[in-house]
């Protein structure tokens, strides 16, 4: 299991990041290794995110001392969403046949999760994510269909899309991951706009479907001091609660959004005019 850890900045710290620094500090590549579980730690709410990506063998979720605990789920919870591929996730022995679109909540306390390839010409890549629990809720299969949809936005916006809530009080109990997945209707690039932030929460987004040559551009910082990191297809970046969630692709595209931090409320944000960005 391969680990990455991200410390938390000031915003201040940000205006005076150049595009390197800000990459380094925000943006996680390397989400799926073949054969390998590929995490990065960010000690923004402590959330952990990444991928699985078995193909030859089975991977074990693992503690050790970068979680205070042999067991990776000792005193956390976990949120996954299958992307492509066929496999299989184990829990605590109790097997889940997951596909794309497959989601899946476990619980605090569960000891061992194990990922596994159904088709290895097909091999599964299944997205985490992960933040601290004080409670153990019982493991939920969620299927896409089980998801909770809301549709929002207009195509005269670009920005048309279903959000589909996988871990979610309307879906299953958690202690405070929240997560789920968006899909962008055809001729829409906004993921969210306008824009918003939530102090409350932070957030990790993940995006993916997107042709080889296409891009998003991950849209970061304050109101008044922003930014944008240029992501590719099956990539992750932190939005630390302070800065602003939004993001605009060249073509289609689909993403998983992770949230941990003061509640589940997923409307708790402020929205921001256009007119007020800088």
């Amino acid at each position: 299991m391969k680990l990455e850890t991200r410390y938390s900045q000031h915003p201040n710290d940000m205006r005076y990041y150049d595009t390197k620094t800000l990459r380094e500090h925000f943006l996680f590549e390397n989400v799926f290794i073949k054969d390998e579980i590929s995490l990065c730690y960010t000690h923004s709410d402590r959330v952990v995110f990444g991928g699985a990506m078995p193909a030859g063998k089975s991977l074990r979720m693992e503690g050790g001392r970068d979680f205070g605990s042999d067991i990776f789920l000792d005193r956390r919870e976990l949120g996954v969403i299958c992307i492509a591929g066929h496999g299989k996730i184990s829990a605590d022995g109790i097997d889940y046949a997951m596909e794309k679109g497959d989601g899946i909540y476990i619980g605090k306390g569960v000891k061992d999760v194990i990922f596994s390839c159904a088709d290895s010409d097909n091999p599964p890549k299944f997205y985490l994510a992960s933040a601290p629990a004080h409670a153990c809720y019982p493991v939920a299969f969620i299927p896409l269909e089980k998801a909770n949809p809301r549709k929002v936005g207009e195509a005269a916006a670009v920005n048309a899309r279903t959000i589909y809530q996988y871990v979610h009080p309307a879906v299953c109990q958690s202690c405070q991951l929240v997560m789920g997945m968006t899909v962008l209707e055809k001729g829409s690039v906004w993921n969210t706009m306008p824009c918003h932030t939530h102090e409350r929460r932070m957030e990790v987004y993940f995006y993916f479907d997107m042709q080889d040559s296409g891009a998003v551009f991950h849209m970061h910082g304050r109101p008044d001091e922003t930014r944008h990191i240029v992501m590719k297809n099956e990539q992750s970046v932190i939005s630390p609660s302070w800065s602003i969630h939004s993001g605009v692709g060249t073509g289609a595209y689909t993403f998983i959004w992770a949230m941990a931090g003061e509640n589940q409320t997923f409307d708790d944000m402020d929205t921001l005019r256009t007119t007020e960005i800088k």
